[in-house]
């Protein structure tokens, strides 16, 4: 009987216990951050580290897709929890949301233009993702900055020739001169923008910030978000 009543208390606190269900939105057009892979399911660097932090965090987490544009808006509307999407972290953004430390640091944006472009052109139409660091830097420029709403339309934009450079950041950009081999270089300096890529919560969600952030810095302190990170971005990648 007594062991019968053990069994019975640690079934009932094991009910308690269940994970809290977390829906997870990202973009799913943003590799190698976060993309939809042959089979149609995310893939990427977030898709992997989002399921490690809710192993680690004691959560049940539900991926979820949306455009990059509304993501912060609908967010604060509860089409879904958090956000983990390759978004920097910038004042202006924090004024709206929270966000955990940091699971990306701060990298740099560098220019992409078709091979064989001078570094002048950085000053000419230059095309980035709208509602990013990179549109905003280009704004109070003397570059002409021209919108997409996805990063890949704004290097496509250069390739068509629409554009004669795109700003983007550095791992994106290596990804993207991958799969376009010898039609896309470099030019012009690198700039760092940003305080590094966090998750964003809502401002009310305390609770659930702690919670990532504590898995956040147990994958910092014992390497794995480092080992992470070079899987996914290289081994020269920027790590903590």
């Amino acid at each position: 009987m007594v062991l019968a009543t053990v069994l019975l208390i640690s079934f009932s606190l094991s009910c308690d216990r269940e994970a809290d269900v977390v829906r997870l939105g990202t973009e799913g057009a943003y590799p190698p951050y976060n993309f939809i892979n042959d089979h149609g399911e995310i893939d990427g660097f977030e898709r992997e580290l989002g399921d490690e932090l809710c192993r680690r965090a004691d959560l049940e987490c539900i991926w979820v897709t949306d455009e990059w544009n509304g993501m912060i808006p609908n967010l604060i509307a509860n089409a879904y929890d958090a956000i983990i999407t390759g978004m920097s972290i910038t004042d202006e953004r924090d004024q709206l949301i929270d966000f955990t430390q940091p699971y990306i640091p701060p990298s740099p944006s560098v220019y992409l233009a078709r091979a064989g472009s001078s570094a002048d052109v950085v000053n000419r139409k230059v095309a980035a993702q709208v509602a990013t660091i990179q549109a905003d830097y280009l704004s109070q420029s003397d570059a002409t900055l021209s919108r997409y709403p996805l990063v890949p339309d704004a290097v496509s934009a250069v390739l068509d020739g629409e554009a004669d450079a795109a700003l983007v950041d550095l791992e994106f950009a290596r990804e993207s001169m991958a799969e376009n081999e010898g039609r896309l270089t470099m030019v012009g300096p690198r700039v760092t923008l940003g305080s590094g890529v966090g998750i964003g919560v809502r401002e009310q969600d305390g609770q659930l910030k702690d919670k990532l952030d504590h898995a956040i810095g147990d994958m910092k302190a014992d390497g794995s978000l480092n080992d992470l990170i070079r899987k996914w971005f290289g081994a020269d990648a920027e790590t903590f």
